[in-house]
């Protein structure tokens, strides 16, 4: 007989307790850990447990199992600590009395020599006082780690140099952003490239980066930007699609194939939406603001993106289904080998170097011409000389006619070829 899922988590609910989510970040801070800690000791994304302590989601079968025992554990550690810090305070207390009983008896010590019995007996209580006392005066820190010892002085930690804070962004955030575009395009390398030209950005700009409040959320915005631009439609790569491991991807989710082609056919601004809100659990307004929307718009796009994954995919129509879908996917996704740190930073300055020298020669360019131009053009103004008009009122030249051709020939030949005769006629008398 088989359960349906109601009944399932109901029982998963009843077998496994969970504290509620504001006892479960306590317990967290009061062992002074962090998100990222207790998600490696579960198996979880960091953003997973900040869901879980915020009451978004509840964790579901072995993860539930795990989390609820490590909370277990936490739980008996620090009430460990508190019932052995009572007895310090009470032997504390009591060495305030007994300091205080003894210090305005000054006549005790001389009545101590007149009977060896009284001295016997004062001997006992002075051993009785100074057992107390070397506690007080020698307390250990791993012993009562507890408010009742006076708080010590915080460990000064060296600051990190700005290349040594980028290299923990990027070792921290790099392998979960390639996961995450790849769901948002559906190319691992195009990812890979994505990822790298937004640190190479945030290299640039990391005076800007190092003092803002989420750094790794200002580095997925420009990856997300680059990723999602709809120039890169151009490209030749991106007019087939890109061959998919079905090996590798089977391997790490069975469905994975159809969740990723389910999200592919959502509208660009709606997988975005559906991916940082039900993958990465950030809140709505957090939402709004990394997609530049309105709060109603951000919802409404989720819901309608809710609503056609559901329709093609009827087993993730319970939203927690979908997030818990969502976040295997990215945490064990196979993740392509990565460049490292030093690599990165290298390749963001060479850029700077690169598109910096292009600037400066373009910029020479373009003076060298202003000087050629400035050198070679007139220095004082010519004005144009005005076009020809018909002058009216003006009697026309009179005179024989231009020569023919015919008429040129003919000087030409009298004059080089003289006919033979007199030269002179003379006429004739009749």
């Amino acid at each position: 007989m088989t359960q349906t899922p109601s009944t399932t988590d109901s029982s998963t609910n009843a077998a496994t307790p969970l504290p509620s989510p504001k006892e479960r970040r306590r317990l967290r801070e009061a062992k002074a850990l962090s998100e990222e800690q207790v998600a490696k000791a579960v198996g979880v994304t960091r953003t997973t447990i900040r869901s879980w302590e915020t009451g978004r989601t509840n964790p579901r079968g072995r993860k539930r199992e795990a989390y609820a025992k490590l909370l277990a554990t936490y739980e008996a550690e620090l009430a460990a600590q508190t019932q052995g810090a009572e007895p310090a305070a009470e032997i504390d207390g009591t060495e305030r009395a007994e300091r205080a009983d003894t210090a305005p008896q000054p006549p005790e010590p001389p009545q101590a020599y007149e009977p060896e019995a009284e001295t016997d007996a004062d001997a006992e209580p002075e051993a009785e006082t100074e057992e107390p006392h070397e506690r007080a005066v020698h307390p250990s820190a791993p012993v009562r780690p507890d408010a009742a010892s006076p708080p010590s002085p915080p460990i000064p930690v060296p600051a990190l140099t700005p290349e040594q804070a980028f290299d923990e962004l990027y070792s921290h955030a790099a392998s979960g952003l390639v996961r995450q575009v790849h769901l948002l395009t559906g190319r691992r390398e195009f990812s890979l490239e994505a990822v790298e030209h937004a640190f190479h950005i945030a290299w640039e700009s990391w005076p800007e980066v190092a003092v803002d409040r989420d750094p790794a959320g200002w580095v997925r915005a420009m990856a997300y930007e680059y990723a999602m631009s709809p120039w890169h439609r151009l490209r030749r790569s991106h007019r087939r699609p890109e061959p998919t491991d079905p090996g590798a991807t089977a391997a790490a989710d069975p469905d994975g194939p159809t969740l990723r082609g389910t999200l592919l056919d959502l509208p660009p601004m709606y997988r975005r939406t559906l991916l940082l809100y039900d993958g990465l659990a950030l809140d709505l307004p957090e939402t709004a603001a990394e997609t530049e929307a309105s709060t109603p718009a951000a919802a409404s796009r989720l819901m309608h993106a809710r609503a056609a994954v559901a329709e093609l995919m009827p087993e993730l129509a319970e939203p927690e289904q979908l997030q818990e879908r969502l976040g295997d996917l990215l945490v064990n996704a196979p993740l392509p080998e990565l460049a490292s740190a030093r690599a990165v930073r290298a390749g963001s300055e060479r850029r700077t170097r690169f598109w910096t020298r292009a600037a400066i020669g373009l910029t020479a360019a373009v003076l060298g011409a202003a000087a050629v131009a400035m050198a070679t053009s007139q220095s004082h103004y010519e004005p144009r000389q005005a076009p020809g008009e018909p002058v009216g009122g003006v009697a026309p030249r009179f005179g024989p006619p231009a020569f023919t051709r015919q008429d040129v020939e003919l000087r030409t030949m009298l004059e080089h070829h003289p006919r033979k005769g007199p030269e002179r006629l003379l006429p004739s008398a009749r």
